[in-house]
């Protein structure tokens, strides 16, 4: 199958959004589309399904749009309009008798229409609903429960491409990975806008970058884009530096000589030159900032930030018992489902609620920046400047910035504002008039220039597009604080967190290896997920142990025979840990050398066997940590709380 746009052109109401560009889908691949909001990625789906057409051009060699003949396409909607008054059975035996073609009559009996509601139901349970489900109006249901009735109506349809604009928005978890099992196991093609970059990471092999209407490819997943396009990023930026260093040259000789007679000849020619030069391309300006270097707190705090013993957290009632110690400059991630009490325990944190019983202490050095489900920013008022005199929502970006911290100049503060995307006439939005997304930003971006030691976050990222997402990862990734988040954006939990603590059926447990490795495990043990979790309440005393340097534990009394051998034997089982890490970087790193040359050959590469190298090697890195854990569980070693 293919379809493929060449050198086409969009314009809606006198605008153009696409501008002459190549667009194709060959194969069976998967293609996410990504860019800025109102890039233009849901008129390219449009495009696509025939619903807009390619502007007329005179220019235009042939066809605009080609593709194969009996093509069919699909596009997910968010409601289905004009069936409401329909139970889900009913639009659903609808879209079988179209799809096979039979009578009324003949559907109890046929062997077909039996297995099509056989994979309708695997698939409408898939996406969370019960068998009971199939009886209610479809007038009855929520928005996102219509987008997953929508989703899995194309799955049973099974078009040739399958559109999806935002299919993930609204679905809790575990039906965004329903979702990216159904695509990933989908028998054609598929074209997804998304924000999700995990979502993209798993389902698609193909992206499109929209920027400024024209359309950019890029073999792999969302990740393998990433790095690709700061490659081409930096390579068009020298290209076009050096270029412009070769004209000012040439520009300095013709000045300088065309005064000359005898140079006047030598001066035409460098003109010459410098006309039949082909002109490189301007460097694409990176939509995100990549802080580099440390950023840190204005005061380090001490070694141990926080720590809980028998804590109970809720409301008014206790939702689960919670144990732990948190070191300085971890960043934890709390993960589980809604409503298990993972915002409770940052209000706990922050001071808004109280606990219902336990202990909870905090180093006596915590200064704590707190951002709160509602996009409210709350920082020590010692590290920042008064409020403003006017509401703040009056102000601008940037006046309402400068009141905040009063030593900096404008410059200065629009150096700042910039870092966190606020460029140009951004600075002099009004507060009030800033978008969800903008005005969390600009929270964040106060909160972080404060430079607390403590950051505790609950669903930082919320309504913002990628590039700001981006930012605020590598800010939060060059931050040497201590956070502790909220998040339900896979991606960034993995980019930020080196820890998960997950909170599940009234308890909680501690992952110490990241976000990565903790989904590797539960993917190759999904029938004995517990072993890889530590109980938290366990989890205190292996932090203890292990922010203690050798020396210090070696001398302060002297080891029996029993501690020694005990020693020695973690040192060796952390030695084998680390070669364990070591082997699995090395095969993923063989694995995606062989991915690019396979998409480089459209696939003639076998890339199966490195798989399984990867597979093995993360179950042994897994295993080597797990018995390091079991291991140090019986040293149940403390440490002092001082710095």
């Amino acid at each position: 199958m293919l379809y493929q746009i060449k050198n086409g052109t969009v314009s809606v109401g006198g605008r153009q959004i696409l501008s002459h560009i190549d667009f194709e889908i060959k194969g069976k691949e998967k293609v996410g589309v990504v860019g800025k909001n109102g890039a233009g990625k849901t008129t390219l789906l449009r495009l696509i399904h025939g619903e807009i057409e390619l502007d007329r051009d005179d220019k235009r060699q042939g066809k605009g749009i080609v593709m194969s003949q009996k093509m069919s396409i699909g596009m997910l909607r968010q409601f289905l309009y004009e069936e409401q008054e329909k139970t889900v059975e009913e639009l659903i035996g609808d879209v079988a008798r179209e799809l096979l073609g039979q009578s009324m009559q003949e559907e109890a009996y046929s062997p077909e229409m039996a297995a099509f509601m056989a994979e309708f139901d695997r698939i409408f349970t898939g996406f969370g609903f019960s068998m009971e489900d199939k009886k209610r109006m479809l007038s009855c249901f929520s928005g996102g429960e219509q987008k997953r009735i929508c989703l899995t109506r194309l799955f049973l349809q099974k078009p040739d491409i399958l559109l999806l604009d935002e299919p993930d928005n609204h679905l809790d978890l575990k039906a965004i990975e329903w979702l990216e099992e159904c695509l990933i196991h989908y028998p054609g093609q598929a074209v997804i806008v998304s924000h999700d970059r995990f979502f993209l990471d798993k389902t698609v092999n193909v992206i499109y970058d929209l920027m400024n209407g024209r359309l950019y490819r890029y073999p792999g997943n969302y990740s393998h884009f990433r790095e690709e396009k700061a490659r081409r990023i930096l390579a068009k930026k020298k290209a076009w530096e050096r270029q412009q260093e070769e004209v000012r040259r040439l520009e300095a000789l013709v000045e300088r000589f065309k005064g000359r007679p005898r140079k006047a000849a030598f001066a035409r020619s460098r003109r010459s030159i410098l006309e039949r030069m082909e002109k490189a391309e301007k460097p694409w300006e990176e939509e995100a900032h990549m802080f580099t270097g440390d950023m840190e707190p204005a005061v380090p705090g001490n070694k141990w930030v926080m720590e809980l013993e028998d804590t109970l957290v809720g409301y008014t009632s206790p939702l689960y018992t919670l144990s732990l110690r948190v070191r300085r400059g971890q960043k934890i991630a709390i993960i589980g489902e809604n409503g298990v009490g993972k915002t409770a325990l940052l209000k706990t944190l922050a001071g808004e609620i109280p606990p219902l019983g336990g202990k909870l202490l905090f180093g006596d050095k915590n200064v704590c920046g707190y951002f709160s489900q509602q996009g409210e920013g709350k920082k020590d008022p010692d590290n920042a400047g008064q409020a403003e005199e006017k509401a703040p929502g009056s102000l601008s970006v940037l006046d309402h910035f400068r009141a905040l911290f009063p030593a900096l100049n404008e410059k200065e503060a629009r150096k700042a504002l910039n870092d966190y995307l606020f460029r140009g006439t951004d600075a002099h939005k009004r507060v009030d008039s800033l978008s969800g997304g903008e005005r969390s930003r600009l929270y964040l971006a106060e909160m972080l220039f404060a430079r607390p030691n403590l950051l505790l976050l609950d669903e930082p990222t919320s309504h913002m597009d990628i590039p700001a997402k981006e930012t605020l990862e590598s800010a939060f990734r060059s931050y040497t604080g201590t956070i502790l988040f909220v998040s339900h954006d896979r991606y960034f939990i993995r980019q930020v967190s080196d820890a998960v603590l997950l909170i599940r059926d009234k308890k909680a447990f501690y992952y110490p290896f990241g976000y990565l490795h903790y989904l590797n495990h539960v993917k190759n043990h999904p029938e004995n997920e517990s072993p890889a979790l530590v109980e938290a309440k366990n989890e205190a005393f292996l932090e203890s142990f292990r922010a203690v340097p050798k020396k210090e534990r070696m001398q302060s009394h002297q080891p029996t025979t029993e501690e020694a051998s005990g020693e020695w034997r973690l040192e060796r089982m952390a030695e084998d840990m680390e070669e364990a890490e070591e082997t699995f970087a090395f095969w993923h790193e063989k694995k995606k050398e062989a991915e690019m040359l396979s998409w480089l050959s459209s696939g003639k590469e076998d890339t199966l066997p490195l798989e399984k190298k990867e597979n093995r090697a993360i179950e042994a890195w897994t295993k080597a940590c797990i018995d390091w854990l079991e291991a140090y569980d019986e040293a149940r070693h403390r440490d002092s709380w001082e710095d």
